[in-house]
């Protein structure tokens, strides 16, 4: 697996070169750029050759182990799935039927049902293959796709189980999961009013058609037989969907591995994440939480990597862990995978929009998490 691993990520570095997509633009140049730091990084990872503090177990063997292998191997795997999924009537028939659900709270076409759940129970990078796919045949808008890629793509709940069992939360798994998956849909519902994303283009090719009422689970059932219809054979379908998965995968692996461990660097070896923290410090203190500066730090270290927020907090008071377990999920982007995932798609999203995305919904998450948090200690107590 780590050979294959490796392979995948030179061949990342590689191919902007070879197609000279690094010349597109200025970001494709520094995507570029850090995807050859990746190789590199990728090369000492493989040969166990460099600085002994890069080998510590929070650092290259956590990228590359549990991060770099396990993608390299859920997306092309998922990728065949995911004809199954997009091609043959199960979006559009779903689509329909969660229309007056989707639109209405989240401005997002009926379809990005499917992406919530698989993102929630496969993997984001999953999700975020979905929506690129549809983004790419003109039936999301560029706003609707960012939307999609920052709201609802969050860590799978099999990763919410690691992230309990370090902040020792596995005796409440179930107020847990679901007050995280509450808050985690409220702020994607709040934060596609403000800008940037409100601003974004809504425009695209193909919409969906409003559904006279009593007549949508008639209409769902249509829809999805056209589809089925019209879909590809499965066989060219899934050498398709297996191919550009591929490139995502060669695309998402060396930028995991040289921004990943930049922010994991910053983390823990610098005061960025304090300084930044400062921004969440007012929030927590309000709440009388004992470790609001431990706090805060823990949470802005969560845009360098998700699970930094459980690691720093996992001997805190329950309510400093119960928040900062539930923000970690909540905020979704971080910049050691889902960050460099969505730069790796079509979205016009630039890495200035997401860190500002990020803030917003880390501090909605924090105003809404920690009032659950005090609630479920008291609960607890």
């Amino acid at each position: 697996m780590t050979l294959y691993a490796l392979v995948l990520v030179l061949a990342g570095a590689l191919y902007p070169l070879w197609t000279g997509r690094w010349r597109a633009s200025r970001t494709e140049t520094v995507l570029t750029l850090f995807k050859v730091i990746g190789a590199f990084v990728a090369i000492m990872a493989f040969s166990g050759w460099g600085p002994a503090a890069l080998f510590e177990p929070d650092m290259l063997p956590f990228l590359f182990d549990k991060l770099v292998i396990s993608v390299g191997l859920i997306v092309p795997v998922g990728a065949i799935f995911l004809a199954l999924l997009i091609n043959y009537g199960l979006m559009e028939g779903v689509g329909v039927l969660c229309q007056p659900l989707m639109r209405p709270i989240w401005r997002t076409p009926g379809r990005s049902a499917i992406d919530a759940v698989a993102s929630f129970v496969g993997s984001y990078s999953i999700g975020l293959l979905i929506t690129n796919r549809v983004y790419l045949a003109g039936r999301y808008s560029a706003r609707e796709a960012a939307i999609i890629a920052t709201g609802f793509s969050t860590v799978s709940a099999t990763f919410m189980i690691i992230v309990a069992k370090t902040l020792d939360l596995m005796a409440m798994w179930n107020l847990y999961f679901w007050l995280t998956l509450l808050i985690t849909f409220i702020v994607s519902a709040i934060s596609v009013r403000l800008p940037p994303l409100a601003r974004m283009d809504d425009r695209k090719a193909d919409g969906e058609a409003e559904v006279p009422r009593g007549q949508r689970l008639r209409r769902a059932w249509h829809e999805s037989l056209m589809a089925a219809e019209r879909a590809p054979r499965l066989g060219s379908s899934v050498v398709t969907n297996l191919k550009e998965g591929l490139l995502m995968t060669i695309s998402i692996l060396p930028s995991i591995l040289s921004v990943g461990l930049l922010g994991l660097l910053l983390a823990k070896y610098t005061p960025v994440f304090e300084w930044v923290g400062m921004i969440f410090y007012p929030v927590i203190s309000l709440f009388g939480i004992d470790e609001a500066r431990q706090l805060s730090q823990a949470v802005a270290s969560g845009l360098a990597e998700m699970f930094l927020p459980a690691l720093l907090t996992a001997d805190a008071s329950l309510p400093a862990r119960f928040t900062a377990g539930v923000v970690s999920v909540s905020s979704i982007l971080f910049f050691s995978a889902s960050i460099p995932c969505i730069l790796s798609t079509r979205i016009p999203l630039s890495v200035g929009q997401i860190v500002v995305i990020w803030l917003i919904r880390t501090l909605l998450s924090l105003v809404l998490a920690l009032p659950a948090a005090l609630m479920v200690a008291a609960i607890a107590a």
